[in-house]
């Protein structure tokens, strides 16, 4: 997820080479050592937090399948976050403060390219998920039958694709993916704002509606309106968690095509860059945190473990 310079007409320019080279980055020595030490350790954490999520999601039976699926896609992006994404940005680092330039120039468009099929999948998933509680609350009963696990698997499949298809632009013409990248982040806020805007305003008219009148017999139960509402909570602190981590590297990314490359900036935006790959260690303490069924089965998995 390090980050390079471009023309106007989408075509690299020499500061993508001057990343790679000496002189540029001779005095960051430290910092790049500091960044990539850090990184190292939220690479561990990420790829063993997010494996204990998926094996718990696999012992899990009482989730709704396409809700569980979500959220085996979110935790499965977040978990090669740790075991490809963060490595590669400590080797390009790590090139840099050792100065092997040709391992440098291999690693930086490899991790400009799979950090960005990482995000986008993330981030739809996440719009995803505030969609499925949306369908859940509207559709009530016919919500198992129009979200089938079967239609929730060619959408996680369709976001895979359709990220790698758009990062593939980088090698072609950088404007292209960073217009795409903006116009689908776009999308996603406002799709997931929304839904949750819907899901509170409909929630507080059921209340009002729940203190008038007796419930009927096919309204939702006050046990699954309770139950519904720690899967949206989960949901929003899962999407404000990861508007935070990456909005500041988004808003160095586009300063950065607006200016000319600085060490100062280039500093500021590898910091970023760790602040964004935290994202993939969270998750995992909100899945535990905020989900009872999978923090069960993250303790018997981990029981078992150091019992075997």
């Amino acid at each position: 997820m390090a980050i390079a310079n471009f023309t106007g007409d989408g075509q690299p320019t020499k500061d993508e080479q001057l990343l790679c080279s000496t002189g540029f980055t001779a005095g960051l020595h430290g910092h790049l050592t500091f960044v990539s030490v850090l990184n190292s350790f939220l690479s561990l954490t990420a790829f063993l937090g997010n494996a204990l999520i998926l094996v718990a999601l696999r012992k899990e039976s009482s989730l709704h399948p396409p809700s569980k699926l979500l959220l085996r896609s979110l935790a499965t992006t977040d978990l090669f976050v740790g075991l490809i994404s963060e490595p590669l940005a400590v080797t390009y680092w790590m090139s840099e403060v050792n100065e092997h330039w040709n391992i440098c120039r291999l690693v930086l468009p490899a991790d400009l390219f799979i950090g960005s099929i990482l995000c986008g999948v993330s981030l739809w998933t996440m719009t995803a998920i505030s969609v499925d509680r949306l369908l859940a609350l509207l559709l009530r009963m016919r919500y198992r039958q129009v979200v089938t696990l079967k239609r929730t698997q060619v959408v996680v499949v369709s976001f895979w694709v359709a990220s790698a298809v758009f990062s593939t632009a980088y090698f072609l013409n950088f404007v292209i993916i960073l217009w795409s990248c903006s116009i689908a982040v776009l999308i996603c806020l406002v799709t997931s704002t929304i839904s949750y805007t819907k899901i509170l305003l409909t929630l507080r008219h059921r209340q009002t509606q729940l203190q008038d009148r007796t419930q009927q017999p096919n309204q939702t139960s006050p046990l699954n309106i309770t139950r519904y509402k720690k899967a949206v909570t989960t949901a929003i602190l899962l999407q404000l968690t990861m508007v935070t981590c990456y909005l500041p590297h988004g808003i160095v990314v586009a300063l950065l095509t607006r200016t000319e490359l600085s060490t100062s900036v280039f500093l500021a935006s590898q910091f970023t860059v760790v602040l964004a790959c935290l994202s993939s260690s969270l998750n995992p303490i909100l899945y535990c945190w905020k989900i009872d069924e999978v923090r069960q089965a993250v303790k018997d998995t981990i029981t078992q473990v150091l019992c075997s």
